[in-house]
């Protein structure tokens, strides 16, 4: 528990283990993006009137920040490092990508839609946790299998080809708390990546701190004040490789500041571990080869990882060229 950033005493300077290199934190570009807005009212980035009510967001978000909150005692029972625990609270400090940490701490769930009690493992405080935690779930689960129908509509696909083991695993639901830090212009929340899965969908939060690659810069992302309660969407690399680079999965990292702490709430819908994804024939030709391999999915996990960057921290990952290294 001590290696939890949010249960130490606020820190007055920043350990050198969480600085980065100069040329590996580039600051961000003085512009600011509003993402294009989804207006799902009209049956058909940022997504707004998506039938996820405000109550069930203000309260993931209550939630969220309230667990943090907690006593250590309470929440020392969910400390693991053990990454392959599907329910576990951990840090950003046992990350590490050349020997740098992130200002992070995270509560993870993950939710089999097939099972029986899928939340038994779950904290059980605050109270109404478990509740409110399930309720958006099966909610954002369902406004993403939505937008994945649009998109087939969109793209020429059949409505229903996501469905099945495409968006079959476990949905992980992650609790992102960034406390204070006291010199976030060295240091990262979490570093430059694109999502592994299919498709992701953010709870963003009051407080900035989400960035993305933009025109080959750093862009911060900025709520627009006239669609309150809006939600953010990623495209994973799974939909960049089904759809043979047509849709790209952008990369974004999170930054910290010293003001405040910011928490986020992100649901993320993947493939099952064994499901083949490979480029559709939708996107296939004489002319338009296959640019990415077919692969399981959990090879593909492997095979990518979206923290250990090496070398390529800030720069634009390339999928196709990892692929080729397999």
């Amino acid at each position: 528990m001590e290696k939890l950033l949010h249960s130490t005493t606020s820190r007055t300077s920043l350990p050198d283990c969480f600085v980065f290199p100069a040329d590996q934190v580039p600051p961000a570009t003085s512009a600011a993006v509003s993402l294009p807005v989804i207006d799902m009212s009209c049956s058909r980035d940022e997504v707004v009137n998506h039938g996820i009510s405000e109550q069930a967001l203000l309260e993931m978000a209550a939630v969220g920040e309230e667990f943090f909150r907690l006593p250590a005692e309470e929440k020392l029972p969910f400390y693991s490092e053990d990454a392959n625990k599907a329910t576990r609270l951990f840090s950003g400090t046992t990350y590490e990508t050349g020997g740098e940490k992130y200002w992070r701490d995270c509560l993870r769930f993950a939710y089999d839609f097939g099972a029986g009690d899928r939340i038994k493992d779950w904290p059980d405080k605050p109270r109404r946790l478990r509740e409110v935690a399930e309720n958006f779930t099966v909610l954002t689960r369902g406004l993403a299998m939505d937008l994945l129908r649009l998109l087939c509509e969109g793209l020429g696909l059949q409505h229903d080809y996501f469905e099945g083991d495409l968006t079959g695993g476990d949905v992980t639901l992650d609790i992102n708390h960034y406390p204070p830090c006291p010199n976030p212009s060295v240091t990262l929340g979490l570093p430059p990546h694109c999502d592994r899965d299919l498709i992701a969908v953010l709870l963003p939060g009051p407080v900035p701190g989400l960035e993305v690659v933009y025109k080959g810069e750093w862009v911060k992302v900025v709520a627009d004040p006239t669609v309150p309660h809006a939600l953010v969407v990623n495209l994973g690399q799974q939909l960049e490789v089904v759809t043979n680079g047509v849709l790209r999965s952008i990369e974004h990292r999170v930054m910290t500041n010293s003001a405040m702490a910011r928490t986020s709430v992100a649901l993320f819908v993947a493939p099952t571990e064994d499901c083949l994804v490979g480029p559709a024939e939708k996107f296939l030709s004489q002319e338009n080869p296959p640019c990415y391999r077919t692969l399981k999915f959990h090879e593909f996990k492997r095979t990518y990882n979206v923290v250990k960057l090496g070398s390529s921290i800030n720069q634009r990952t390339n999928l196709r060229n990892t692929q080729k290294e397999i």
